[in-house]
């Protein structure tokens, strides 16, 4: 057990302390544990599979403490963890304490993203949760002699059947600190039978405090006497520093110059000077070599390139070994009644947090040399954490990452480029320092989601059946790339491409531009033999929780219903991550001026057991709203390296006079097990716009964005 964990146990009192040891849910695989070292672990830490782990802590007061890796970025899952704990553990709501994201506190986790945290990490909680029941419930049993199968756990505490016996979880604990593993036998409350927090729109943990601004994010961290940091950006992308003169520096009073080998970056005691000291450094770039494609030619780029051992590409996400093949989809294509070949392409977009990367790092000193804690917003603080021991050779022991509560990250924030930034700082001002990175730093220096280009061929009988289908994705990514669709005939492809611009994880990953590429071929197939875009799918879908969000949207739509002159409707939906979506949209298009407005829209959702309804309304609410974006007008402009468009005057993000009138509708299977809302709620917005567009006007749009300059003009 670290010092850190000892130190906070003692902090909280004597009490029970349950603990799991599971490879798969603590997130760290198996194969990376050949020893401490080997894991990023020093010598004081906890292995988290070979050693007992903490994760949950009940003090003599019956305060609940648990510890997990996952961070809260706006998604609510502080809320929705502890409710899943609290229903296990038969306590309130309000006694459970989340502590999220810190390094020396929680279990090792590979980090916040894939909708992950519901299916997994909600489900090892319940598992310890259950655990910490049954064990006190064996407590009582053995301190007061009574049959176990009397005693009932119910709101913090233990009683017998006649009441003669009655106690707290804390009085059952009695001072003492228990150590035990989780039981696999420890009964789960099925969905159908929560009752005490679970299943309920519980008020969000803190909500009040967020609104009246009381939260710390990253960027409204404090240290005494620490400074503020800018950091020296190159003009372009792959430039590199050939030489440097920081003279001028020194008359900014109290100005930190800090050079250490290509990172340049200043420090001051405040912002205004650390900016000013920034500007007075005399820099001399040597742009990069080879030949970089614009915003315009990218695509054929994209095509004809594969990535290199070295490439600026990089990315978040894996590749794919070889393609998806069914049948013999040559042959099919070949003697198809009906065949259709059309390209899509999606352009770069960014992340646009609310909260830009910050963090405040701070450099410590005891008897066994130094160590590094830093303050950041991240999605994967023991990644992060993993790079500042690489960047400083530092053992795991002797780093420590803290997340607070992030300002939203949608797959933007995995990497840990500011917090090492910080650290370099720090180091060389041996002081604390913050650095905040600009909104133009976000869009210059983040990374984007990858542009791409996908080829699909169909072909399908007379009456519409689906038999063939061919699907080529450059670059975009693999995520959701085969079809749901029941086609015997099949070939898929993910090609990765040598991207010129940093790209990595967004919303969804690549399963945005693959369900906009499927969906608006379908849509486009279906209008090619006459048929209802609807009618055509459900002909064509046999997974019946599929059909069954594509029919419960198409209701409460109204689908099929006359429409206004002008007005145009488009549904579109798809699976992935556990999640099954269906979206239907009504535009107004008019098509003299190339202007689109969203009319309504309603969103049906299927991921399980629904455990809080209102933050899984606000889930797919926000994913709709930023789907709007990615579909009408997001995009990065870049020519020679350099971003044209880094500022939100220059990059359209959504507005509130863009959002229609939205309707969710949240299918609650409580029969199913309980899966995760952060993606996969956005897929069906950009193919249900596009059909809508041509429902209207006849404007038939496979490019993304498809609006930004008006209809069709990128």
């Amino acid at each position: 057990m670290t010092r850190s964990r000892r130190e906070f146990l003692k902090f909280l009192g004597s009490g029970l302390a349950i603990a799991v040891v599971s490879p798969d849910l603590a997130g760290r695989p198996v194969r990376a544990l050949a020893g401490p070292a080997q894991a990023g672990f020093g010598p004081d830490a906890e292995p988290p599979t070979d050693q007992i782990a903490a994760w949950l802590h009940v003090a003599g007061d019956n305060r609940v403490t648990v510890y997990t890796g996952k961070v809260e970025v706006g998604q609510g899952i502080r809320t929705s963890l502890a409710q899943e704990v609290a229903e296990e553990l038969r306590v309130p709501t309000w006694t459970v304490q989340m502590i999220m994201g810190d390094t020396d506190l929680t279990p090792y986790d590979m980090g916040t993203f894939g909708s992950m945290s519901t299916p997994r990490m909600g489900a090892q909680l319940r598992k310890v949760a259950a655990s910490a029941r049954e064990l006190f419930l064996d407590l009582a049993a053995q301190t007061w002699g009574v049959p176990r199968a009397s005693l009932t756990a119910s709101l913090g505490e233990v009683w017998d059947a006649t009441r003669t016996h009655r106690a707290t979880y804390g009085q059952l604990v009695g001072g003492r600190l228990l150590v035990e593993q989780v039981r696999d036998d420890a009964p789960l409350t099925p969905a159908s039978g929560w009752k005490i927090a679970a299943g309920r729109s519980v008020a969000r943990v803190g909500a009040s405090d967020v609104v009246t601004g009381r939260p710390h994010y990253p960027t409204d961290q404090r240290l005494p006497d620490m400074l503020y940091g800018k950091v020296l950006r190159p003009p372009s992308i792959g430039a590199t520093l050939s030489n440097m003169d920081g003279s001028g520096a020194s008359g900014v009073k109290d100005a930190v110059v800090v050079a250490d080998g290509d990172f340049v970056g200043v420090a001051a005691p405040r912002t205004a000077d650390a900016e000013r000291a920034l500007l007075a450094l005399r820099a001399t770039w040597t742009p990069a070599p080879d030949p970089q494609p614009d915003a315009h030619s990218v695509y054929d780029y994209l095509r004809r390139t594969r990535p290199s051992a070295e490439g600026r590409g990089g990315g978040e996400g894996g590749g794919r070994g070889g393609p998806t093949v069914k049948g013999d989809v040559e042959a099919a294509l070949a003697t198809a009644p009906h065949r259709l070949d059309r390209t899509y392409t999606v352009a770069y977009i960014a992340h646009v947090p609310l909260e830009p990367r910050a963090a405040l790092a701070e450099w410590t000193t005891d008897a066994k040399g130094e160590k590094l804690t830093v303050w950041t917003g991240t999605q994967r603080p023991f990644a992060v954490k993993e790079e500042l021991m690489r960047a400083f050779g530092l053992p795991g022991d002797r780093v420590r990452v803290i997340m607070p509560d992030t300002g939203s990250a949608y797959g933007g924030k995995h990497t840990g480029e500011c917090a090492v930034e910080a650290a370099r700082l720090a180091r060389g001002a041996k002081k604390p320092v913050k650095l905040v990175w600009t909104r133009e730093e976000e869009f210059r220096w983040a990374y984007f989601r990858p542009a791409g280009v996908i080829d699909v061929g169909a072909g399908m009988t007379a009456d519409g059946k689906l038999t063939a289908w061919k699907f080529d994705n450059y670059n975009s990514g693999p995520a959701a790339i085969d079809p749901w669709y029941d086609i015997p005939n099949q070939r898929v492809e993910y090609h990765p491409s040598e991207s010129p611009l940093r790209q990595g994880s967004y919303r969804g990953l690549a399963a945005t531009a693959n369900h906009f590429a499927r969906e608006m071929h379908v849509d486009e197939m279906a209008h090619l033999i006459e048929a209802d875009p609807l009618e055509f799918r459900l002909r064509n879908i046999a997974d019946d929780r599929l059909r069954h969000v594509f029919l419960t949207a198409a209701d409460r739509f109204g689908w099929g219903k006359p429409r206004a002159p002008g007005h145009g409707v488009g549904i579109a939906g798809g699976f992935e991550k556990g999640g099954y979506i269906a979206t239907a949209i009504e535009v107004a298009v008019d098509t003299a001026a190339g202007s689109v407005k969203l009319v309504r829209g309603v969103s049906a959702f299927d991921c399980g057991a629904v455990v809080n309804p209102d933050i899984l309304r606000n889930q797919i609410e926000g994913a709709f709203v930023q789907g709007i974006g990615g579909a009408l007008f997001e995009a990065i402009d870049f020519d020679h390296g350099v971003i044209r468009n880094a500022h939100l005057a220059q990059y359209r993000v959504p507005r509130f006079s863009d959002v229609p009138e939205l309707d969710v509708v949240l299918v609650d299977r409580k029969d199913l097990p309980s899966m995760g809302a952060g993606e996969t709620p956005i897929f069906g917005v950009a193919p249900a716009i596009g059909a809508a567009i041509f429902d209207a006007g006849g404007v038939r749009l496979r490019a993304l964005p498809m609006a930004r300059g008006g209809l069709g003009a990128g």
